[in-house]
């Protein structure tokens, strides 16, 4: 293990996935009611999704995992999916 806050640990990912969520709310308009824990997983799921697609286009190799700014678009779209399905039924 590289140290308490190196790539490989989980209070690393924990941290960088908290920040990443934080800026991609702030970033969407519209109220987004969260609290701190589902911020992390925000931040977290959207890097591992930016990840999976960034491979899949070809922009990662095998082993490399997206940056932050990808993390926090990947937020963004989980956050603007996250309003359309789970949006206010119209009558």
């Amino acid at each position: 293990m590289q140290g308490i806050f190196g790539s490989d640990s989980i209070l690393y990912i924990i941290l960088i996935g908290f920040i990443a969520g934080l800026v991609a709310r702030a970033l969407k308009p519209g109220k987004d009611a969260m609290g701190w824990i589902m911020t992390i997983v925000l931040g977290i799921v959207g890097a591992l999704a930016a990840t999976f697609i960034g491979r899949a286009i070809g922009w990662y190799g095998p082993d490399e995992a997206a940056g932050f700014i990808a993390a926090v678009i990947g937020a963004i779209v989980l956050l603007v999916l996250w309003g359309m399905f789970s949006g206010r039924k119209r009558r």
